[in-house]
């Protein structure tokens, strides 16, 4: 049964999916996370982690440790969300707080870096779409 909103609806409202959550609802306001998390960084759930034994968790933040069984990327978590990275990054950083999860990035220097020539080709042939 869906809901029917008053004559004059937000933008921010869909009588399909009902009232949107705004994303500084999920992070109480915060726009940068406690470390910082690359896109690449790899999530990946601490053993035993149950977030019910934290009440005071958004369904988002339960959501994640489940994803995160597996070892998954900031950008996929994303993804997988439909959420900005910036709010993942800061729900991680909640989770990585608490110990329900880890953090494993990439090492300075360890990533290979393509040279500019590669970059300005895919540029190009982006733009050509």
């Amino acid at each position: 049964m869906r809901a029917e909103f008053p004559a004059r609806q937000h933008e921010w409202l869909d009588a399909d999916a009902g009232p949107v959550v705004r994303p500084y609802t999920l992070t109480g306001g915060r726009v940068r996370p406690t470390v910082g998390l690359d896109l690449v960084a790899f999530v990946l759930a601490a053993r035993g982690a149950d977030p019910s034994a934290h009440p005071q968790l958004h369904p988002e933040h339960r959501r994640l440790v489940e994803l995160t069984r597996r070892p998954v990327p900031v950008a996929e978590l994303a993804v997988e969300l439909d959420l900005a990275v910036c709010v993942v990054r800061v729900l991680v950083g909640d989770l990585l707080a608490r110990g329900l999860v880890t953090v494993h990035q990439r090492q300075a220097g360890a990533a290979f870096l393509p040279d500019d020539n590669i970059l300005k080709a895919v540029v190009n042939g982006l733009r050509a779409l």
